[in-house]
């Protein structure tokens, strides 16, 4: 399995970076996991928009959605169309990024597309890839997704505040990707629906997972340092999502 970063900055992306976004790729199956802000550009680099099997979205932030916007353009507007793109999200997703055509063609993504509803608990299968859902707390309802093809298991956070459901979302996986927008713990009494950099670490040494991504960093963060703040947690390796990074995985 091919595990490729898109994009790593949170809520908006640096110059040169995208927002949420990563390709995964086994037996000449694309899947994409979240389309943030500029991740459809770094996308098209390394398949067509013709080429990708299924979308998986977390949540309806538009750091992690608004690009799946112009990848069903890129699939529905050439004539003769591609095939319609299949979307697993949230029903919250499809409405957010179908309004972008204004209110009154907010259904048309779902008319364009092969949209599949889905939330926390689920299993589907895409090509060779097993998709299990996680539902984990944020602003806004959001999955986890935990994924098997090849022998290998990778699993991604999306966006989450602290609950031991992340470290059942990770247990033994050969890849956690991890958000860790924090580097320093919000102030107490603060809603807790991001992680620090030190939880994703404890939550990678508590589900024994061979490696860890920290993705999801706060524009303008110094990312050695939130490598260093995971370190103290987790002694395993500690990977920074930085785009166009492409790992070739095997099962361990």
């Amino acid at each position: 399995m091919r595990f490729t970063v898109l994009g790593s900055s949170g809520a908006w992306p640096t110059a040169g970076r995208a927002c949420s976004g990563f390709l995964l790729e086994s037996a000449g199956t694309f899947v994409v996991l979240d389309l943030g802000f500029g991740v459809l550009s770094r996308l098209l680099g390394h398949c067509g928009a013709e080429d990708v099997r299924a979308v998986f979205v977390t949540h309806a932030h538009a750091d992690h959605c608004v690009d799946l916007y112009g990848l069903n353009r890129a699939r529905a507007l050439p004539r003769p169309p591609f095939p319609p793109l299949p979307i697993y999200a949230l029903p919250e997703v499809m409405d957010r990024v179908g309004s972008l055509d204004g209110l009154e063609e907010r259904d048309r993504l779902k008319r364009e597309c092969e949209f599949h509803p889905i939330g926390p608990d689920q299993s589907m299968d895409v090509g060779p890839f097993r998709v299990r859902t996680f539902g984990l707390p944020h602003f806004v309802p959001n999955l986890g997704f935990r994924i098997e093809a090849d022998g290998i298991v990778i699993a991604y956070t999306g966006d989450t505040g602290p609950t031991p459901r992340v470290a059942e979302l990770a247990r033994g996986t050969d890849l956690f990707v991890c958000e860790a927008t924090h580097q320093e713990v919000p102030p107490e009494g603060t809603n807790r629906f991001l992680l620090t950099a030190a939880e994703a670490g404890r939550y990678a040494r508590e589900a024994g997972v061979a490696r860890l991504m920290l993705t999801h960093f706060w524009p303008g963060d110094d990312r050695a340092v939130s490598r260093s703040l995971a370190a103290r947690e987790f002694g395993g390796e500690i990977l920074l999502a930085e785009e166009g990074l492409s790992l070739l995985l095997s099962s361990r």
